[in-house]
């Protein structure tokens, strides 16, 4: 499964070829701000179905999330609001966390089990940012942001990419303006949360620094999941 988040591109403006890639089911969520948001999704699997919206009143409008349920386990492709351009996006940013958090954590409570692949717009620990300090104060390190993903991680879901890595300077955004990717200043806001009850299903987590192309590079996991289960 391929997700993508920021795709900024309606699903009726994709060319055909990449609707109809070989051995993929695809499908684009966009909202109504043009040239802004949205999320994609290919699978060479099938999902049981797939939803374009997470069902938080008031917080869809912008459209950034497709969710697949594959049965053994519920996929969120999430780009999740930034906080910087004004105390009001902050806002937004801030309320879209908490009712996120909620709607998962009902459905962990109801057994499911839950991968969360998504563009959080926050980096975590002072180990995820190159340079904590100066940035303590810009949205994407404020201390109510990664409080928020303190509390993802209390209610039992796991970043995966901790699980195997405990080093730091691994990061999945660069500053193109700054050209702050050859020197490796950079931010780790790109994750993939699994619920505790997929722990054991991690068999790796990683991230391919060396692909460009843009100011964000490529996060994965692998799940082994059982047929049976």
């Amino acid at each position: 499964m391929l997700c993508l988040q920021e795709t900024k591109v309606a699903a009726d403006q994709v060319p055909a070829e990449l609707k109809s890639m070989p051995g993929y089911f695809s499908y684009f969520g966009s909202g109504e701000r043009k040239g802004r948001d949205g999320v994609a999704l290919f699978s060479k699997t099938e999902p049981l179905s797939v939803k374009y919206t997470l069902g938080i009143d008031g917080f869809d409008d912008e459209h950034r999330a497709i969710v697949a349920d594959y049965g053994q386990f519920l996929l969120f492709v999430v780009y999740f609001p930034n906080g910087k351009a004004s105390p009001e996006r902050l806002e937004y940013k801030l309320k879209f966390y908490d009712l996120f958090l909620e709607h998962i954590d009902r459905l962990k409570a109801g057994g499911r089990k839950i991968v969360i692949c998504g563009d959080i717009n926050t980096a975590h620990k002072e180990i995820d940012l190159a340079r904590p300090k100066a940035n303590e104060k810009i949205s994407g390190f404020l201390p109510v942001e990664r409080a928020w993903m303190d509390r993802l991680v209390e209610r039992g879901f796991l970043d995966t990419f901790r699980i195997f890595h405990a080093e730091g300077e691994n990061y999945s955004w660069w500053d193109l303006k700054t050209r702050a990717r050859e020197r490796n200043v950079g931010w780790r806001i790109d994750y993939f949360f699994v619920s505790e009850n997929l722990r054991d299903a991690v068999s790796s987590a990683f991230i391919l620094k060396d692909v460009t192309g843009a100011d964000h590079c490529p996060v994965g996991i692998e799940l082994e999941i059982d047929s049976r289960s």
